[in-house]
Protein backbone atom coordinates (compact mmCIF):
# COMPACT_ATOMS: atom_id res chain seq x y z
CA UNK A 1 0.00 0.00 0.00
CA UNK A 2 1.54 3.30 -1.08
CA UNK A 3 1.58 5.94 1.82
CA UNK A 4 1.25 9.68 0.95
CA UNK A 5 4.22 11.80 1.85
CA UNK A 6 3.90 14.08 4.76
CA UNK A 7 3.30 17.75 3.56
CA UNK A 8 6.42 19.51 4.12
CA UNK A 9 6.92 21.73 7.28
CA UNK A 10 6.57 25.52 6.03
CA UNK A 11 9.76 27.80 6.23
CA UNK A 12 10.42 29.50 9.54
CA UNK A 13 12.01 32.89 10.19
CA UNK A 14 15.21 30.52 11.16
CA UNK A 15 15.55 28.95 8.21
CA UNK A 16 15.71 32.50 6.18
CA UNK A 17 18.56 33.36 8.75
CA UNK A 18 20.05 30.32 8.50
CA UNK A 19 20.25 30.86 4.13
CA UNK A 20 20.69 34.47 4.76
CA UNK A 21 23.55 34.27 7.22
CA UNK A 22 22.22 36.41 9.67
CA UNK A 23 21.16 36.40 12.75
CA UNK A 24 16.74 35.55 13.32
CA UNK A 25 16.75 39.17 15.09
CA UNK A 26 17.51 40.54 11.83
CA UNK A 27 14.97 38.97 9.97
CA UNK A 28 12.57 39.68 12.29
CA UNK A 29 13.35 43.51 11.94
CA UNK A 30 13.23 43.14 8.38
CA UNK A 31 9.63 41.21 7.92
CA UNK A 32 8.37 44.06 10.60
CA UNK A 33 9.52 46.33 8.30
CA UNK A 34 12.22 48.03 10.29
CA UNK A 35 14.68 48.44 7.56
CA UNK A 36 16.38 51.45 8.92
CA UNK A 37 19.96 51.10 7.33
CA UNK A 38 21.96 52.30 10.58
CA UNK A 39 21.27 49.30 11.97
CA UNK A 40 20.63 46.93 9.42
CA UNK A 41 23.35 47.39 6.21
CA UNK A 42 21.20 47.25 2.92
CA UNK A 43 22.81 44.76 1.52
CA UNK A 44 21.76 42.31 4.30
CA UNK A 45 18.18 43.81 3.86
CA UNK A 46 18.21 42.39 0.17
CA UNK A 47 20.37 38.92 1.36
CA UNK A 48 17.05 38.65 3.89
CA UNK A 49 14.65 39.04 1.53
CA UNK A 50 15.88 37.15 -1.18
CA UNK A 51 15.91 33.98 1.01
CA UNK A 52 12.37 34.90 1.56
CA UNK A 53 11.58 34.85 -1.63
CA UNK A 54 13.56 31.46 -2.29
CA UNK A 55 12.01 29.95 0.30
CA UNK A 56 8.92 30.98 -0.41
CA UNK A 57 8.33 32.09 3.67
CA UNK A 58 5.14 33.87 4.44
CA UNK A 59 5.05 35.43 7.94
CA UNK A 60 2.51 34.09 10.64
CA UNK A 61 0.25 36.94 11.05
CA UNK A 62 -1.21 36.09 14.74
CA UNK A 63 2.27 36.05 15.62
CA UNK A 64 3.07 39.20 14.17
CA UNK A 65 0.11 40.66 15.31
CA UNK A 66 0.85 39.36 18.80
CA UNK A 67 4.67 41.68 17.91
CA UNK A 68 3.23 44.69 16.07
CA UNK A 69 -0.17 44.86 16.80
CA UNK A 70 -0.96 45.12 13.40
CA UNK A 71 -0.99 42.35 10.81
CA UNK A 72 -2.13 44.20 7.91
CA UNK A 73 -5.36 41.98 7.65
CA UNK A 74 -8.80 43.30 7.62
CA UNK A 75 -12.03 41.67 7.97
CA UNK A 76 -15.33 41.51 6.38
CA UNK A 77 -18.32 40.77 8.08
CA UNK A 78 -21.95 40.75 7.08
CA UNK A 79 -25.02 40.49 8.84
CA UNK A 80 -26.81 38.26 6.17
CA UNK A 81 -25.82 36.28 3.71
CA UNK A 82 -24.77 38.53 0.90
CA UNK A 83 -21.63 37.51 -0.87
CA UNK A 84 -22.56 37.88 -4.52
CA UNK A 85 -23.90 34.44 -6.26
CA UNK A 86 -24.28 36.52 -10.03
CA UNK A 87 -22.43 39.83 -10.86
CA UNK A 88 -25.69 41.46 -10.75
CA UNK A 89 -25.62 41.05 -6.89
CA UNK A 90 -26.33 44.39 -4.54
CA UNK A 91 -23.03 43.90 -2.54
CA UNK A 92 -21.21 42.56 -5.55
CA UNK A 93 -19.98 46.19 -5.91
CA UNK A 94 -19.16 47.07 -2.97
CA UNK A 95 -16.82 44.10 -2.38
CA UNK A 96 -15.60 44.68 -5.25
CA UNK A 97 -14.12 48.39 -4.19
CA UNK A 98 -13.33 46.71 -0.97
CA UNK A 99 -10.80 43.97 -2.53
CA UNK A 100 -9.79 46.52 -5.11
CA UNK A 101 -8.41 49.01 -1.89
CA UNK A 102 -7.08 46.43 0.14
CA UNK A 103 -4.80 45.11 -3.00
CA UNK A 104 -3.61 48.54 -3.97
CA UNK A 105 -2.50 49.17 -0.12
CA UNK A 106 -0.77 46.15 0.42
CA UNK A 107 -3.51 44.40 2.76
CA UNK A 108 -5.13 41.10 3.13
CA UNK A 109 -8.82 40.49 3.42
CA UNK A 110 -10.29 38.01 5.56
CA UNK A 111 -13.99 37.35 4.87
CA UNK A 112 -16.52 35.97 8.14
CA UNK A 113 -19.32 34.06 6.62
CA UNK A 114 -19.86 31.82 9.28
CA UNK A 115 -23.45 31.87 11.71
CA UNK A 116 -23.48 31.94 15.39
CA UNK A 117 -27.24 30.65 16.36
CA UNK A 118 -30.02 28.29 15.15
CA UNK A 119 -31.72 31.75 13.81
CA UNK A 120 -29.23 32.02 11.10
CA UNK A 121 -28.03 34.93 12.04
CA UNK A 122 -24.36 35.82 11.79
CA UNK A 123 -22.64 36.95 14.79
CA UNK A 124 -19.80 38.67 15.37
CA UNK A 125 -19.29 37.10 19.27
CA UNK A 126 -19.15 33.78 19.75
CA UNK A 127 -19.24 32.04 22.95
CA UNK A 128 -18.22 36.35 24.63
CA UNK A 129 -15.37 35.86 21.82
CA UNK A 130 -14.85 38.49 19.32
CA UNK A 131 -14.35 36.31 16.21
CA UNK A 132 -13.14 39.24 14.34
CA UNK A 133 -10.34 39.74 16.40
CA UNK A 134 -7.69 38.07 13.92
CA UNK A 135 -8.07 40.89 11.77
CA UNK A 136 -6.86 44.23 12.40
CA UNK A 137 -10.34 45.60 11.80
CA UNK A 138 -13.22 45.07 9.99
CA UNK A 139 -15.67 46.51 7.16
CA UNK A 140 -19.36 45.43 8.23
CA UNK A 141 -21.96 45.62 6.00
CA UNK A 142 -25.69 43.85 5.59
CA UNK A 143 -29.23 45.40 6.44
CA UNK A 144 -29.33 43.26 9.36
CA UNK A 145 -26.87 44.37 11.38
CA UNK A 146 -26.99 43.53 15.48
CA UNK A 147 -27.29 47.03 17.04
CA UNK A 148 -26.30 45.41 19.98
CA UNK A 149 -23.29 43.72 18.54
CA UNK A 150 -22.20 47.17 16.99
CA UNK A 151 -22.46 48.73 20.46
CA UNK A 152 -20.29 45.95 21.79
CA UNK A 153 -17.80 46.27 19.22
CA UNK A 154 -17.49 49.77 20.26
CA UNK A 155 -17.24 49.61 23.78
CA UNK A 156 -14.82 46.81 23.30
CA UNK A 157 -12.56 49.13 21.34
CA UNK A 158 -12.54 46.96 18.30
CA UNK A 159 -12.02 49.38 15.29
CA UNK A 160 -14.37 48.80 12.29
CA UNK A 161 -16.54 50.87 9.47
CA UNK A 162 -19.99 50.14 8.62
CA UNK A 163 -21.38 50.64 5.12
CA UNK A 164 -24.75 52.59 5.38
CA UNK A 165 -25.55 54.73 8.33
CA UNK A 166 -26.65 52.83 11.32
CA UNK A 167 -27.80 54.74 14.26
CA UNK A 168 -26.90 52.81 17.82
CA UNK A 169 -28.62 54.30 20.95
CA UNK A 170 -25.57 55.51 23.23
CA UNK A 171 -23.21 54.61 20.64
CA UNK A 172 -21.31 56.62 17.81
CA UNK A 173 -20.02 54.25 15.32
CA UNK A 174 -17.72 55.47 11.88
CA UNK A 175 -19.89 54.77 8.77
CA UNK A 176 -19.20 55.20 5.19
CA UNK A 177 -22.92 56.50 3.65
CA UNK A 178 -24.01 56.99 0.29
CA UNK A 179 -25.67 60.36 0.16
CA UNK A 180 -29.08 59.34 -0.56
CA UNK A 181 -30.51 63.02 1.19
CA UNK A 182 -28.49 65.34 -1.58
CA UNK A 183 -29.68 62.48 -4.48
CA UNK A 184 -33.74 63.03 -3.37
CA UNK A 185 -33.32 66.41 -2.93
CA UNK A 186 -31.58 66.83 -6.24
CA UNK A 187 -34.44 64.52 -7.84
CA UNK A 188 -37.07 67.20 -6.51
CA UNK A 189 -35.61 69.90 -8.00
CA UNK A 190 -35.49 68.57 -11.15
CA UNK A 191 -39.06 68.43 -11.29
CA UNK A 192 -39.74 71.75 -9.22
CA UNK A 193 -37.44 72.92 -12.09
CA UNK A 194 -39.66 70.93 -15.16
CA UNK A 195 -42.37 72.72 -13.69
CA UNK A 196 -44.28 70.11 -11.54
CA UNK A 197 -46.20 71.77 -8.47
CA UNK A 198 -47.75 69.11 -7.33
CA UNK A 199 -45.74 65.99 -5.99
CA UNK A 200 -46.06 62.47 -3.98
CA UNK A 201 -43.85 60.31 -1.98
CA UNK A 202 -44.60 56.66 -2.21
CA UNK A 203 -42.74 54.75 0.17
CA UNK A 204 -41.20 51.10 0.71
CA UNK A 205 -42.15 50.97 4.67
CA UNK A 206 -39.55 49.87 5.27
CA UNK A 207 -38.04 51.21 8.59
CA UNK A 208 -33.85 51.91 7.82
CA UNK A 209 -31.93 54.70 7.95
CA UNK A 210 -30.96 54.71 4.27
CA UNK A 211 -35.02 55.24 3.42
CA UNK A 212 -35.39 57.79 6.19
CA UNK A 213 -32.23 59.49 4.48
CA UNK A 214 -34.60 59.37 1.34
CA UNK A 215 -37.55 60.79 3.14
CA UNK A 216 -35.29 63.38 4.48
CA UNK A 217 -34.25 64.91 1.44
CA UNK A 218 -37.43 64.79 -0.72
CA UNK A 219 -39.33 66.70 2.39
CA UNK A 220 -36.70 68.96 2.92
CA UNK A 221 -36.80 70.40 -1.24
CA UNK A 222 -40.44 70.01 -1.16
CA UNK A 223 -40.31 72.51 1.33
CA UNK A 224 -37.89 74.74 0.30
CA UNK A 225 -39.10 74.79 -3.41
CA UNK A 226 -42.56 75.65 -1.94
CA UNK A 227 -44.30 72.23 -3.78
CA UNK A 228 -47.50 70.78 -2.50
CA UNK A 229 -46.60 67.37 -1.61
CA UNK A 230 -49.83 65.18 -1.61
CA UNK A 231 -48.44 61.75 -0.97
CA UNK A 232 -50.60 59.02 0.79
CA UNK A 233 -51.10 58.96 4.33
CA UNK A 234 -49.92 55.09 4.41
CA UNK A 235 -46.55 53.72 3.04
CA UNK A 236 -46.36 51.67 0.11
CA UNK A 237 -48.65 49.65 -2.70
CA UNK A 238 -51.41 49.91 -0.41
CA UNK A 239 -51.55 53.21 0.71
CA UNK A 240 -51.27 54.04 -3.41
CA UNK A 241 -54.28 52.28 -3.59
CA UNK A 242 -52.51 49.09 -4.87
CA UNK A 243 -52.36 45.43 -3.13
CA UNK A 244 -49.13 43.82 -2.65
CA UNK A 245 -49.14 41.89 -5.45
CA UNK A 246 -49.30 45.02 -7.55
CA UNK A 247 -53.56 45.06 -8.23
CA UNK A 248 -55.59 47.50 -7.70
CA UNK A 249 -57.29 47.94 -4.46
CA UNK A 250 -61.12 48.27 -3.95
CA UNK A 251 -60.29 52.27 -2.49
CA UNK A 252 -58.01 54.15 -4.55
CA UNK A 253 -58.40 58.00 -3.86
CA UNK A 254 -54.57 58.20 -4.84
CA UNK A 255 -54.44 56.52 -8.01
CA UNK A 256 -57.20 58.76 -8.53
CA UNK A 257 -55.70 62.16 -7.44
CA UNK A 258 -52.99 61.20 -10.12
CA UNK A 259 -55.99 59.83 -13.10
CA UNK A 260 -57.55 63.77 -12.28
CA UNK A 261 -54.40 65.93 -12.14
CA UNK A 262 -53.91 66.63 -8.67
CA UNK A 263 -50.80 64.72 -8.40
CA UNK A 264 -48.18 65.28 -11.49
CA UNK A 265 -45.40 64.06 -10.26
CA UNK A 266 -44.33 60.89 -7.96
CA UNK A 267 -41.08 60.10 -6.08
CA UNK A 268 -40.97 56.44 -5.35
CA UNK A 269 -38.18 54.47 -3.05
CA UNK A 270 -38.37 51.59 -4.55
CA UNK A 271 -38.20 50.06 -8.78
CA UNK A 272 -40.72 47.63 -6.96
CA UNK A 273 -43.22 50.22 -6.48
CA UNK A 274 -42.72 52.11 -9.56
CA UNK A 275 -43.59 49.10 -11.90
CA UNK A 276 -46.99 48.74 -10.25
CA UNK A 277 -47.57 51.79 -10.70
CA UNK A 278 -47.48 52.55 -13.96
CA UNK A 279 -49.08 49.66 -14.51
CA UNK A 280 -52.50 50.30 -12.78
CA UNK A 281 -51.82 54.12 -14.18
CA UNK A 282 -52.09 52.22 -17.75
CA UNK A 283 -55.20 50.81 -17.01
CA UNK A 284 -56.46 54.33 -16.35
CA UNK A 285 -55.46 55.41 -20.27
CA UNK A 286 -52.11 57.26 -18.54
CA UNK A 287 -48.61 57.35 -19.28
CA UNK A 288 -45.41 57.73 -17.70
CA UNK A 289 -44.15 60.81 -18.05
CA UNK A 290 -46.32 61.87 -20.25
CA UNK A 291 -49.45 62.14 -17.68
CA UNK A 292 -47.00 62.00 -14.72
CA UNK A 293 -43.46 61.77 -14.20
CA UNK A 294 -41.87 59.04 -11.99
CA UNK A 295 -38.55 58.98 -10.41
CA UNK A 296 -36.99 55.96 -8.33
CA UNK A 297 -35.01 56.74 -5.04
CA UNK A 298 -32.33 53.41 -6.52
CA UNK A 299 -30.42 52.04 -8.56
CA UNK A 300 -31.71 50.60 -12.08
CA UNK A 301 -30.44 47.76 -13.64
CA UNK A 302 -29.45 48.67 -17.15
CA UNK A 303 -31.43 45.42 -18.42
CA UNK A 304 -34.48 47.18 -16.55
CA UNK A 305 -37.64 47.09 -18.87
CA UNK A 306 -38.44 51.19 -18.08
CA UNK A 307 -35.20 53.14 -17.67
CA UNK A 308 -36.46 55.00 -14.55
CA UNK A 309 -35.28 58.39 -13.83
CA UNK A 310 -33.16 57.44 -10.74
CA UNK A 311 -30.36 58.30 -7.93
CA UNK A 312 -26.98 55.43 -8.39
CA UNK A 313 -25.17 54.58 -5.44
CA UNK A 314 -21.43 54.69 -6.17
CA UNK A 315 -21.13 51.46 -4.67
CA UNK A 316 -17.38 50.65 -5.64
CA UNK A 317 -16.24 54.21 -4.29
CA UNK A 318 -17.98 53.14 -0.92
CA UNK A 319 -16.33 50.04 -0.76
CA UNK A 320 -12.88 51.73 -1.57
CA UNK A 321 -13.83 54.26 0.73
CA UNK A 322 -14.69 51.81 3.66
CA UNK A 323 -10.82 50.38 3.46
CA UNK A 324 -9.47 53.89 3.59
CA UNK A 325 -11.50 55.07 6.81
CA UNK A 326 -10.69 52.08 8.26
CA UNK A 327 -6.94 52.32 7.40
CA UNK A 328 -7.49 56.00 8.78
CA UNK A 329 -8.50 54.63 12.16
CA UNK A 330 -5.42 52.01 12.44
CA UNK A 331 -3.34 54.26 11.93
CA UNK A 332 -4.77 56.91 14.91
CA UNK A 333 -5.51 54.72 17.11
CA UNK A 334 -8.34 56.76 19.53
CA UNK A 335 -8.61 59.18 17.26
CA UNK A 336 -12.64 59.96 16.66
CA UNK A 337 -12.99 59.26 13.03
CA UNK A 338 -16.18 61.46 11.02
CA UNK A 339 -18.21 59.77 9.12
CA UNK A 340 -17.75 59.31 5.00
CA UNK A 341 -20.55 61.17 2.70
CA UNK A 342 -20.38 59.30 -0.69
CA UNK A 343 -22.22 61.36 -3.30
CA UNK A 344 -25.02 59.45 -5.33
CA UNK A 345 -25.30 60.21 -9.13
CA UNK A 346 -28.51 61.52 -10.20
CA UNK A 347 -29.11 59.43 -13.63
CA UNK A 348 -31.55 60.43 -16.28
CA UNK A 349 -34.19 58.03 -17.71
CA UNK A 350 -37.21 58.12 -19.81
CA UNK A 351 -39.61 58.80 -17.00
CA UNK A 352 -39.66 62.40 -15.81
CA UNK A 353 -41.11 65.59 -17.95
CA UNK A 354 -43.05 68.97 -17.66
CA UNK A 355 -46.04 68.18 -16.42
CA UNK A 356 -49.03 68.58 -18.47
CA UNK A 357 -49.92 71.45 -17.29
CA UNK A 358 -46.73 72.87 -17.46
CA UNK A 359 -43.88 74.64 -20.25
CA UNK A 360 -44.80 71.02 -22.74
CA UNK A 361 -47.89 72.55 -22.74
CA UNK A 362 -49.72 69.06 -23.53
CA UNK A 363 -53.09 68.02 -21.61
CA UNK A 364 -53.42 65.23 -19.55
CA UNK A 365 -54.20 62.02 -22.14
CA UNK A 366 -53.61 63.40 -25.17
CA UNK A 367 -50.81 62.13 -27.37
CA UNK A 368 -49.21 65.85 -27.89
Amino acid sequence: MTTTPRRARAPRQSDVARLAGVSQSAVSRVIGGDTDTARIPEATVRRIQEAIKELGYVPNPTARKLRTGRNRMLGVHTFEAVFPRAREDFYFEFLLGIEERAEEIDHDLVLFTSTGGSDGRRRVYRDGVNRLNVADGAVLLGVAADRAELARLEADGYPFVHIGRREVPGTRITCVVPDYESAAAAIVDRLADLGHERVAYLRAGIDEESYADRRRGYESAVARRGLRDVSPERPGLEGAGLDAAGSESASTPWLDAVADGAVTAVVADAEWLANPLAERLAERGLTVPRDVSVAVLEGVGADAAVHWDCLQIPRREVGRLAIDTLVDMLDEPGTPVADVLVPCVVVTGETVAAPPSGPAGHTRGSTA
